[in-house]
């Protein structure tokens, strides 16, 4: 089978043939940068190009919201020595994507850069919240550079100043946590009626809702912000109802879009609702040669037999390792499945989630909505389909091996039923 140019279909080449010898990386983040050891690991010698948008070393974005904003230092995830000797990467910083030649086999940037295999790995970008995020007391939160804008004005309102978070999700919230014991008095603006009903359902959306006021911060939800005026005195957050909400610094967290613009019209096939990137099972694009991996990627997860697009830490690094085996040996390739796992940490509490929210019902079989400590079980047809816990660091990672298989709902009431009983030390 030849493509337009001629050449072997790329996904009928064996790894290491000259058709292999040219692999791009687009996306030097976390599921670029475990693609690039995990090509290395595998024996693959070919030339491996690593693009990036921004100007900085691979890092890690989960502290931005977290430590980092806290004051503590950005966690790199590889040095320049890694890359560049270790890994043998033909690294390019602060040049971004504009465009897919596929017919060519080219990555159009600031330059044109030649593939034989393609791993898009671009991540997200922020939800465009209207005219008014352009206010200059308004900042997202995406980019180690955003994490030092806003490190830089709270640290400058400083104790009594007043945040106000638009987005009661898990980045708008870590942020409220962050801003709260930097001595802030912090409101958080939620749109939906019950925040992180996506990500965790409507019955633990509420009960992790409660940590804010038990906290201090104000939360309140089912309002929309329609603009940020300022004089002289004061900037102001206006809502829709007509109220209004003083405050020195705006964050916005309303969630991200996959960040494909520069795909369009690439024949990449992307997602009518969210622009991800359509993906079979093996991480394979609709293009010959051209996989996606981490935020960008829409695939059919096995385990769930749905159709998928995970924004988490643990799905990054391991599909951009097996996107990437599979665009190398295609020979054995291996379909992706995997059981979603994330954390966050507010107010001092752990909160963990494995599998889906998508559920028939949901149970706490161990502590409860109003406690600092629970385990929260979803069932659907019979069968554990998720769990999210509370401050149950030990029980989560035994949950996820439970959730999608046959007797997982016994396993895991059995597992909280038992735990229950023993002494907390």
């Amino acid at each position: 089978m030849t493509t337009n140019s001629g050449h072997p279909k790329a996904d009928d080449s064996p790894f290491g043939c000259p058709e292999a010898r040219r692999l791009v990386v687009v996306g030097a983040s976390l599921a670029g940068l475990r693609a690039v050891e995990a090509a290395r690991r595998s024996g693959y010698q070919g030339r491996i190009t690593l693009i990036g948008d921004e100007m900085h070393l691979p890092y890690d974005r989960p502290p931005l919201s977290k430590s980092f904003l806290a004051g503590g230092d950005p966690t790199a995830l590889a040095t320049e020595q890694r890359l560049l000797h270790d890994l043998r990467v033909d690294l390019r910083l602060g040049k971004r994507a504009i465009g897919l030649r596929p017919g060519e086999g080219v990555v159009v940037g600031g330059e044109v850069v030649p593939y034989d295999r393609l791993l898009i790995a671009t991540g997200s970008a922020p939800r465009d919240v209207g005219e008014w995020a352009a206010h200059p007391a308004v900042h997202s939160l995406r980019t180690l550079d955003d994490a030092h804008h806003v490190r830089t004005v709270l640290d400058r309102v400083g104790r009594g100043g007043r945040v106000v978070v638009v987005g009661g999700g898990f980045i708008g919230s870590e942020v409220a946590c962050v801003a709260l014991d930097a001595g802030a008095s912090v409101t958080v603006l939620e749109g939906a009626s019950v925040p992180l009903v996506r990500a965790v359902g409507g019955v633990v959306g509420a009960a992790l809702a409660g940590l804010h006021g038990r906290h201090g911060v104000e939360l309140r939800c089912g309002v929309r912000v329609i603009g940020v005026r300022s004089d002289d005195r004061a900037t102001q957050v206006l809502l829709a109802d007509g109220d209004f909400v003083p405050a020195d610094l705006v964050v916005v967290g309303v969630g991200a879009v996959p960040a494909t613009q520069w795909l369009v019209g690439s024949g990449v096939d992307l997602d009518p609702i969210d622009s991800a990137v359509v993906c079979d099972e093996y991480l394979r694009t609709s293009l010959p040669g051209v996989y996606a991996a981490g935020d960008v990627a829409n695939w059919p997860n096995p385990v769930f037999g749905a159709r998928m697009r995970l924004e988490n830490w643990t799905n990054a690094a391991e599909q951009g390792a097996r996107a990437v085996l599979n665009a190398l040996r295609p020979a054995s390739r291996q379909a992706y499945g995997t059981v979603p796992y994330f954390w966050s940490d507010w107010y001092g509490h752990r909160i963990q989630f494995v599998g889906t929210a998508d559920a028939d019902s949901v149970a706490f079989v161990s502590g409860g909505p109003d406690e600092d400590r629970f385990v929260a079980l979803f069932e659907r047809a019979g069968h554990l389909v998720g769990a999210a816990t509370l401050n149950e660091p030990g029980k989560i990672m035994k949950l996820r091996r439970m959730v999608a298989t046959e007797d997982g709902w016994d396993a895991a009431v059995s597992l909280c039923a038992r735990s229950s009983r023993e002494p907390v030390t």
